[in-house]
C-alpha cells in the first residue's frame, strides 16, 4: 500500500480539537464515521496521531476491534495504563529505592507495583495522573469506538471518559481531547443521540474520503514508473475509485492487476480499471 500522508486535515482536526476553530465542537470530542477500509485507520494512526504528538499532547491510541476477545473497558484502560507506564516509570524506580510502596502525584495515591496497569485507581483518575505526570494535554484516539456499547464495563468506560473530559476541560482550556471513530454510525449514535448517552448532544462527524487529491498522486506515481502512459486520465481513475467505494485496498489491487505485464492488456489501463 502506497503512503499517503493527508497533512492538512489531520491539522484542521488538531485545531478543533484543540478548540480553536470558530465553529464546530469537537474540543468536547470528535466522533468519525465511515465504512470500514475507506482509510480511517490509516489515518487516525499515520497522520492525526503525530500531528496531535507534534502539537504537544501526549497520545493514547485503542483500537477496539483489535482483539475481539477481550472486553472493550480492559483495552481502553490498558492502553491509559501503557501511556502512564514511561510518565511514572523513574517515579517508580525512584520510590522503589527509598522503600516506598505508594507514591502521590497530584494529590493522587498511586501503588508502585502497579504502574502501567488501571488498578485501583478509576479512568477518570488515571486521565488526570497522566495529564499531571505528563504536563501536557492527552489525546484519546479511540479506534470502532461502537464497540465499547458491546459490554458493560465499555459502557461505563465511555461515561467515564466523559466525566474525565468534564473535569479536565474548562473554557478556553482543552487538557483532554477525545476522538473516536466508527464503521457503523447507527450504533456510533448511540454514544450522541439520547439522553442517557456518555456524549449527548455531540455530533456525529463524515470521515472525509480520499479524493482527487490521492488520485493525483497515484497518477504521478504511475506516470513516473511507466512514462509510456503519459498522461493518465485522471478523471478516469477517480471514477474508478468512486466504483470501489473510496476504498484504497481494493483500488490499488485492481490497478496492479492492470498494470501487470501478466496481464497482457492492450491498449489504454483506464478503462480497463473501472471495468474491474
Amino acid at each position: 500500500m502506497i503512503a499517503f500522508p493527508r497533512t492538512a486535515l489531520a491539522q484542521e482536526m488538531v485545531a478543533a480539537l484543540q478548540g480553536k476553530a470558530l465553529l464546530g465542537d469537537a474540543h468536547n470530542g470528535l466522533f468519525l464515521a465511515g465504512p470500514r477500509r475507506t482509510g480511517k485507520s490509516t489515518f487516525l494512526q499515520g497522520d492525526l496521531r503525530p500531528a496531535l504528538q507534534a502539537a504537544g499532547a501526549v497520545v493514547v491510541y485503542v483500537d477496539l476491534w483489535a482483539d475481539s476477545r477481550r472486553d472493550p473497558g480492559s483495552l481502553i484502560a490498558e492502553a491509559i495504563g501503557r501511556a502512564l507506564e514511561p510518565q511514572l516509570g523513574l517515579l517508580a524506580r525512584t520510590a522503589r529505592k527509598a522503600g516506598l510502596d505508594k507514591v502521590k502525584v497530584g494529590g493522587l495515591e498511586v501503588d508502585t507495583s502497579k504502574i502501567g496497569k488501571v488498578d485501583g485507581l478509576t479512568l477518570t483518575d488515571a486521565l488526570r495522573l497522566l495529564f499531571e505526570s505528563a504536563g501536557k494535554p492527552v489525546a484519546l484516539i479511540i479506534d470502532e469506538a461502537q464497540h465499547a456499547l458491546t459490554s458493560e464495563a465499555g459502557e461505563a468506560a465511555m461515561t467515564a471518559l466523559k466525566s474525565a473530559r468534564d473535569q479536565l476541560n474548562q473554557p478556553g482550556t482543552v487538557n483532554l481531547m477525545l476522538v473516536m471513530s466508527g464503521s457503523d454510525r447507527d450504533k456510533l449514535l448511540r454514544l450522541v443521540n439520547t439522553a442517557s448517552a456518555p456524549f449527548y448532544g455531540s455530533q456525529i462527524q463524515r470521515m472525509p474520503p480520499l479524493g482527487p487529491d490521492f488520485i493525483a498522486h497515484v497518477a504521478e506515481l504511475i506516470e513516473a514508473q511507466r512514462p509510456d502512459l503519459q498522461p493518465v486520465d485522471q478523471a478516469l481513475l477517480q471514477q474508478a475509485f468512486e466504483v470501489f467505494g473510496f476504498r484504497p485496498q481494493f483500488f490499488m489491487a485492481a490497478l496492479g492487476q492492470v498494470l501487470s505485464p501478466l496481464d497482457a492488456l492492450t491498449g489504454r489501463f483506464e478503462p480497463a480499471l473501472l471495468q474491474a
